[in-house]
């Protein structure tokens, strides 16, 4: 195995070879005066006012190549995804690599320049970062945490506690593109029509919503369990009823198609790239058509009302006589989907 080819451990070892790994990887991927300090923290200068935004995620997708990203810009999106949703401006990130001995330093550049391609389209900088090295088979390819940091505007107050009976529940776009895309491709299943992963960035999205209205009650972007686990947790932490319609859902027929096909229900499929939001009725619309003037937010609907039915429940108005009791699924439907 050639060292200029491949990561050895001596890579994670702290010594030449880690040095070099920084400055023929990550140094030129990742360039900023805060990251070029080479510090083992980055200094950044607090908001003058307003909220900090701290928030982290770990990735370790399978694959870690998939139609429409791949682990790297995915672990920026997931985590700028965090704090925007949260209210925040995403500032800053940090980036942790679990790296398997062996794995290709051109697969490893490839995901760095995603990194910073996402990165830069999210506006945010990858200031501090670490990278560790283990042994074949104790790990499998490349896991990255990205942890973020971001400024919450003086007057935004984002929590499933300000949610009152008749708000508006809006979803930002058709749901289960991210975790059908995975797993036909982890599957090696072929379909007329290629599934796209969602993976996108939602901080310009929410920057629109809340000019449109300032006193969004809350926002969760549905990933793992999907839109009914983001539901039935604010749900439970509010104490509402939440009822939403089944046909107001947005879901492309491939995903529908594909779902069908394997069993598997859309409301519990990861997304990467959409947004649940609650807003007070009389501002719902306005939120609506500033969400469809941004891209990711084109086919965003009004999917349901808190509400009509007992605390700490989500229900579903379907197509059928009556609703049906939404839950979120026991264990892991499809792991490693993040």
């Amino acid at each position: 195995m050639k060292r200029a080819d491949h990561i050895t451990l001596a890579h994670g070892g702290g010594g030449q070879a880690s040095g070099e790994l920084m400055k023929n990887v990550f140094l030129p991927a990742f360039k900023n005066p805060l990251l070029e300090t080479l510090s083992d923290g980055a200094l950044i200068d607090p908001p003058k006012r307003g909220k900090l935004a701290f928030s982290t995620d770990t990735f370790v997708i399978d694959p870690i190549f998939f139609p429409g990203g791949d682990i790297g810009s995915l672990s920026v999106h997931g985590t700028v995804n965090d704090l925007a949703v949260s209210g925040a401006i995403p500032k800053y990130l940090s980036a942790g690599f679990v790296i398997e001995e062996g794995f290709s330093i051109a697969e490893l550049k490839k995901i760095v320049a995603s990194m910073a391609e996402a990165a830069k389209n999210c506006g945010v900088s990858i200031v501090t970062g670490d990278t560790k090295v283990v042994p074949k088979g104790h790990a499998d390819k490349l896991f990255i945490n990205t942890t973020g940091i971001g400024f919450v505007p003086e007057g935004i107050d984002i929590s499933a506690k300000n949610i009152i009976d008749g708000d508006i529940v809006i979803l930002s776009g058709t749901i289960g593109d991210h975790g059908t895309a995975v797993l036909t491709r982890r599957k090696g299943l072929e379909f007329d029509t290629e599934i796209v992963s969602d993976s996108t960035p939602l901080n310009s999205l929410v920057e629109a919503m809340l000019k449109a209205e300032p006193n969004i009650r809350m926002m969760r972007d549905p990933t793992r369990g999907g839109l009914s686990a983001s539901l039935c947790e604010i749900a439970s932490i509010s104490g509402k009823g939440i009822v939403i319609e089944e046909a107001l859902i947005p879901v492309s027929v491939a995903v529908r198609s594909v779902c069908e096909i394997l069993g598997l229900d859309p409301i519990h499929v990861a997304n990467e790239g959409k947004l649940v939001a609650f807003v007070p009725s009389d501002s719902a619309e306005n939120v609506l058509k500033a969400m469809k003037k941004v891209a990711c937010g084109k086919e965003a609907s009004i999917i349901g009302r808190v509400g009509g039915c007992p605390a700490g429940r989500v229900e579903m108005k379907t197509s059928f006589i009556g609703n049906r009791i939404i839950e979120p699924v026991i264990g892991d439907q499809l792991p490693r989907i993040c």
